[in-house]
């Protein structure tokens, strides 16, 4: 049945049938919408900025194409990037799992941090990568995000943090919740310079990160239908054993209860933030 969806989009995609050898090295080239199940072609998703063409879905991006579409061009220069995971607890094949991850994904940690100019405003720009452990917090990258709001704070830089995470990073235990205070503490000391934080937060934000410094943006932006909570759904069901409400934990949802302030779709994104920067200066 994928043979044959990819010979028919071949075809709507203008690209004669006869010509088409539709293997499976061909179907890596295609993404299926988890929300409407469609197959798109992959180039025509990454020109669509990953935003599905047929029902408006925003699929997870990685660190690197949101940096590409957030920054300016030949503006990102990278802080923090000496800042590397380490065994803290010794757990069974932790190490090993991060080096494979690092080869599978040229990424060398869940953050990537830098300063760069956002529609010619000078800013410093955190972006998580849920492509790194699910964008887990450990030791590392509470440092690297701590580090970027130290940057700001002494460059009197706004900071906006992109934040996609399943929370707390296990094998670091005890020193992986840490970073939940020490992130937050740094944000407070920004505020108090008077400096500002936008907050945007993607699909999925949970856990330890929904817990401290996604939740304390001066501005809380969302992209739409993102899951954004602590514990999720599942886990709440069964713990206080009642059905939840229709879109519990997605953005529209807590738009309207007050817990974010605007929902912005990517492709405004980037104008968003910068018209946000030149109102606060």
């Amino acid at each position: 049945m994928i043979i044959d969806k990819v010979r028919k989009l071949n075809q709507i995609e203008g690209k004669p049938k006869k010509n088409v050898v539709a293997s499976d090295k061909m179907i890596g080239k295609w993404v299926k919408c988890e929300k409407c199940k469609e197959i798109i072609y992959k180039e025509k998703l990454h020109k669509n900025l990953s935003v599905c063409p047929y029902c408006g879905k925003h699929l997870r991006l990685s660190s690197r194409r949101r940096i590409k579409q957030i920054a300016d061009e030949g503006t990102f220069k990278e802080i923090a990037a000496e800042i590397l995971t380490k065994d803290v607890l010794q757990f069974d094949g932790y190490l090993k799992k991060v080096e494979a991850l690092k080869e599978k994904t040229k990424l060398q940690e869940a953050v990537t941090c830098g300063t760069c100019k956002i529609g010619g405003e000078k800013a410093v720009l955190a972006v998580m990568d849920g492509n790194f452990l699910m964008g887990s917090m450990g030791c590392a990258v509470g440092e690297r995000i701590t580090i970027a709001i130290e940057t700001a704070i002494q460059e009197k830089l706004p900071l906006v943090i992109f934040c996609v995470s399943g929370g707390a990073r296990m094998q670091e235990g005890m020193v992986s919740l840490m970073q939940m205070a020490k992130t937050s503490a740094a944000i407070k000391k920004m505020q108090d310079a008077g400096l500002l934080y936008i907050s945007v937060l993607t699909d999925p934000t949970t856990g330890g990160v929904t817990a401290s410094f996604a939740s304390l943006g001066d501005i809380i932006l969302a992209e739409p239908d993102a899951l954004i909570g602590f514990a999720g759904p599942r886990v709440i069901e069964q713990t206080i054993k009642q059905q939840l409400p229709e879109g519990f934990q997605r953005s529209e949802f807590l738009l309207e209860h007050g817990f974010i302030d605007k929902i912005v779709e990517r492709k405004d994104m980037k104008k968003t933030i910068s018209q946000l920067i030149r109102y606060h200066k």
